[in-house]
């Protein structure tokens, strides 16, 4: 069994094209020193640039997949990326509460694909609000949280959010300057943003939450994980000059 480096999971949906999902979670696993393993949430019919369609797999299947791998191996950070709907998450956070009780979960509340399909629209807040309390963070950028908040103001929303978990907002825009914040136990951390020379990436959202995700598997607090898949996902933002980004070790790693 492997055993020099943690292990993290990803519970995801498969992207054909590698740019996002569990195989752009599973290639920052690998370049943050982290074994990667993966179960399947969904199968999706797409590139980089085109959303097709999606096949969703039983929560059933789900969990198989998930209590096969955890009987195994020693994971304590899972992130969850592409769900079905609120339903199917409240499910399987109930069921990896029960079963596996010591299990740290990140969510990245994919609501829409970056070519525009939208997976999600309504959301029962009491349901939205017992998810929150099984989570260790939520990863929303500035529109997802007013989405899930139904608000126009993206900090409001994060504050409303950190009621119930941390909350790393992204792309959060005051005036004249991008920041991404950390709400952690009603403290901020603001993290801002480097300017992005090359074009925006499919899936940098999941490559940022499975970094964080790696990070804390290796040790490191909430706010350097964060500090560190802020860099990894910039160095990734700036690999290429098409839609798919490039992997690579980022030059300085906390806690590597």
């Amino acid at each position: 069994m492997q055993s020099k480096r943690p292990y993290s999971l990803t519970i995801a949906g498969f992207d054909p094209s590698g740019g996002a999902g569990a195989l752009a979670d599973a290639k920052t696993f690998e370049q943050l020193n982290v074994f990667g393993l993966a179960a399947c949430t969904a199968i999706t019919l797409q590139t980089e640039n085109e959303f097709k369609g999606v096949s969703w797999i039983p929560l059933h299947q789900i969990e198989l997949q998930i209590e096969t791998l955890l009987a195994k191996y020693d994971v304590a950070f899972a992130k969850i990326g592409l769900i079905q709907n609120l339903e199917t998450l409240n499910e399987l956070l109930f069921f990896l509460e029960r079963k596996f009780p010591s299990l740290k979960i990140i969510w990245d509340p994919i609501l829409k694909s970056s070519s525009g399909f939208n997976f999600h629209n309504h959301f029962d807040e009491g349901m939205l609000f017992n998810i929150l309390s099984k989570i260790l963070l939520i990863t929303p950028n500035a529109s997802e949280a007013n989405l899930l908040m139904q608000s126009e103001d993206a900090m409001h929303a994060a504050k409303e959010l950190n009621r119930f978990c941390n909350v790393f907002l992204k792309s959060y825009k005051k005036g004249n300057e991008h920041a991404d914040v950390l709400l952690e136990k009603r403290s901020e951390r603001v993290f801002v943003t480097r300017e992005v020379i090359k074009n925006e990436k499919h899936g940098s959202g999941c490559v940022l939450s499975a970094a964080i995700t790696a990070m804390l598997s290796k040790g490191a607090s909430l706010s350097d994980a964060c500090a560190t898949a802020k860099e990894y996902s910039f160095q990734f933002l700036n690999s290429d000059e098409g839609l798919l980004g490039m992997h690579h070790q980022i030059k300085i790693l906390q806690h590597a």
